[in-house]
């Protein structure tokens, strides 16, 4: 994506950059200033939603204190206000900080779903159904095009973990790098190394507890994780601490590659709840 997506503007170029561009591609527009606390949350949101958006749209970014006239022109009151422009028009505008879903509810009614945006959504689908090598297939292409984008990073981790291709999954989760997509990957940490310990042929297996874990690990590598979280919440019906709490670590490392809306999902969450407290 070209870097001129998002860009600071004054009052010299608005009418420029943000009038005229808006023409043939929506521009919003971040009022914000230095000193404005939920600027500093917001404006970083922003940026994201637009990096992701694939040129969709632009981001301009308007200093309230270095451009008052602009703020005053626009009836900017309280910052952060943001407003989107279309056809030279304010289409849309919220002001102050906002909850994530809401800032991305803004953007899906002032641009077309972005070809990036409707490969994210199969590719998220294709996970929920279990399919796993075609939604592998799908993040190693937008991984290509986007390789600093941590959910498909994340994504292609997911996908890889069911198949049994444990030592590249293990790679991307062990190195994951600072973001809002960090904890979900850490739940996933205990699965992928106990997948690299099966693949090396380097588990326990001397007592029935121990081959019940193995049996657990050689199904979730096959991709069979209602099978894999039976065998788990066995083991932990008989030893909630089972390998240092490796057995829950794993129970919740499964969950996390379940369809969350899955009624099942919920069924072995509450279940696993109810043996450990």
């Amino acid at each position: 994506m070209s870097p001129e997506m998002i860009i600071n503007v004054s009052e010299a170029n608005f009418e420029y950059e943000v009038i005229t561009y808006s023409q043939n591609t929506p521009v919003v527009v971040d009022f914000w200033a230095a000193w404005c606390r939920p600027c500093k949350t917001l404006g970083p949101l922003l940026e994201q939603i637009t990096m992701e958006s694939g040129g969709a749209f632009r981001l301009a970014k308007v200093d309230v204190d270095a451009n008052p006239n602009l703020a005053i022109q626009y009836g900017v009151r309280t910052i952060p206000t943001v407003k989107a422009f279309s056809q030279g028009q304010i289409v849309n505008e919220f002001v102050g900080a906002q909850p994530e879903n809401r800032v991305r509810d803004f953007f899906a009614k002032i641009t077309p779903p972005s070809p990036f945006g409707l490969a994210i959504e199969k590719a998220e689908s294709m996970l929920k159904n279990y399919q796993w090598h075609e939604a592998e297939e799908i993040y190693r292409d937008l991984i290509d095009q986007n390789p600093d984008q941590k959910s498909i990073l994340l994504g292609l981790a997911k996908s890889l973990l069911p198949q049994g291709k444990a030592f590249e999954a293990a790679d991307i989760l062990r190195t994951f790098p600072p973001s809002r997509e960090y904890n979900q990957a850490q739940i996933l940490v205990p699965l992928a190394e106990s997948l690299v310990n099966f693949k090396k042929d380097k588990m326990d297996d001397s007592t029935p507890l121990n081959a019940a874990y193995v049996n657990a690990v050689r199904l979730a590598s096959r991709g069979n994780l209602l099978s894999a979280l039976d065998g788990v919440l066995d083991i932990l019906r008989q030893d909630k601490h089972f390998k240092n709490n490796t057995a829950h670590l794993i129970a919740l490392s499964l969950l996390e590659l379940m369809n969350n809306e899955d009624p099942e999902t919920r069924k072995y969450r509450n279940e696993l709840a109810s043996i450990l407290f």
